[in-house]
């Protein structure tokens, strides 16, 4: 009756414990030594003989004074306590904690072909973008018709962003391992779409290198406090109301973020060393003649046919590029922590990235939403990022945050953006390891305007 009153209160009874001395003798065939244990009562932990004896009449004892366990684990507790890379369960992670795995354990899962780089089928990417973009303004071009226009705006736009990202490749050297060809493919892609491919290139490496990091990131970084609070009211909402950030990109080149001075069409900009001048330039005089290009056409079509064949796309690829990367690093449901000094390490910074799932746009822009293993290795060939990922994920345990599932369109992630720009204002001044805070008044206007 009193067990039964005591486990209905949940309390459980201790296993019982067996006060018996016990010797063990152990031959050790190789050494011909003799190796015994005695223990006087498991209940006494303290005092645990263990006596060697080498047959040379030498005895040598040691006693280990172990102070007994204060709680004994049940049988419920050991079924619980699963245990995925050192994480006990969901609420005992925490995203912030050093991870218990290296960069060399998850380069090792991941397949040794997935780091091939294949010039012939990036080349080939090449070649199906680009048709595709000429014929879809050929066929715009010829129906003109204002029923088309607006899907060919949102098509178009798209695949600028699917040549953006094509050339993104050429800049982390997975287009191939040729430098010259990525460089000539790089320069014709993101010229096209006025992107200065060295002055990217540069500044994309320095995100890569410091991802995570508060102070030294180049791309959507957090805002530290004292720099949130030095921006007048109308850059805040301009900063953090939709669309109005998903319209940076091409302000960003010219001025980079607040804080931060420099261009990238500037060879004398801080954003690069004095031996990359000669690139940032030839980079420069390659988007100088694209846009002098732009211009001859409006003389040949008209402005109202080129704003049409080409201006309102590439401002669809903007936001395009705005959107991914933005998510790419902001927008999950719990928060992620950014760092300071020595809290701050490669892998750390590259275990907050996110990855999305865009439904069918995932083949068109190359999987670019498979991010947090391009952001630890930007050398896999974006064809090969899927499966790096799925040879990853074991290694990774919760610090991968499987991304939701995307309808044909990905609308979902519309909700995490708003969410996100709502909330994540700026992170402290002070701390190594932080999280975005909230602007109350910001919060406040945004209600009461919707």
């Amino acid at each position: 009756m009193a067990s039964w009153v005591l486990s209905e209160c949940g309390v459980r009874p201790l296993p019982r414990i067996i006060s018996r001395s016990r010797t063990k003798v152990v031959h050790d065939s190789r050494s011909k030594n003799r190796i015994s244990y005695s223990n006087k009562g498991v209940s006494d932990l303290k005092f645990l003989s263990i006596r060697v004896s080498n047959g040379l009449s030498r005895e040598r004892n040691w006693f280990l004074r172990v102070s007994a366990p204060l709680k004994v684990a049940s049988v419920d507790e050991d079924e619980r306590g699963k245990r995925v890379n050192g994480i006990e369960d969901e609420t005992d992670f925490n995203p912030g904690a050093p991870p218990p795995f290296k960069l060399a354990d998850i380069r090792a899962a991941i397949p040794k072909h997935c780091w091939v780089r294949d010039p012939w089928k990036s080349i080939s990417y090449v070649v199906r973008d680009v048709a595709v973009v000429f014929a879809l303004a050929a066929t715009a071009a010829y129906l003109n018709n204002w029923l088309v226009w607006p899907l060919y705006w949102a098509a178009q736009g798209t695949m600028f962003w699917a040549l953006f990202v094509l050339g993104h490749d050429c800049g982390h050297g997975s287009f191939s391992s040729n430098p010259k060809l990525n460089s000539v493919m790089g320069h014709f892609l993101h010229s096209s779409i006025l992107v200065p491919y060295h002055g990217w290139r540069i500044s994309h490496r320095t995100h890569h290198q410091n991802h995570g990091h508060v102070e030294n990131d180049e791309s959507w970084h957090p805002l530290p406090e004292r720099i949130f609070k030095s921006l007048d009211y109308v850059s805040k909402k301009m900063r953090f109301t939709a669309p109005f950030p998903m319209l940076a990109y091409p302000f960003y080149l010219w001025t980079r973020s607040p804080g931060k001075t420099g261009s990238h069409f500037h060879p004398g900009s801080d954003l690069f060393m004095p031996n990359e001048r000669k690139d940032v330039i030839t980079s420069t005089v390659c988007w100088t003649t694209m846009a002098t290009l732009l211009v001859g056409l409006c003389f040949v079509v008209g402005p109202i046919q080129m704003l049409k064949l080409y201006g309102i796309p590439y401002w669809g690829f903007v936001m395009w590029l705005d959107f991914v990367t933005y998510l790419h690093h902001h927008g999950h449901e719990d928060k992620l922590p950014w760092y300071r000094g020595k809290e701050w390490s490669y892998l750390r910074g590259g275990l907050t990235t996110i990855d999305r799932d865009y439904g069918v746009i995932n083949n068109i822009h190359h999987d670019i939403g498979t991010h947090v293993i391009h952001h630890l290795f930007p050398q896999i060939p974006h064809y090969h990022l899927v499966e790096a990922t799925e040879a990853a994920k074991p290694v990774l345990g919760k610090y991968y945050r499987e991304p939701k599932k995307s309808g044909p369109l990905p609308i979902h992630l519309i909700e995490n953006l708003v969410k996100s720009l709502k909330e994540d204002h700026y992170v402290s001044d002070t701390g190594d390891v932080v999280y975005y805070q909230s602007d109350p008044e910001l919060i406040n206007n945004s209600s009461n305007s919707n």
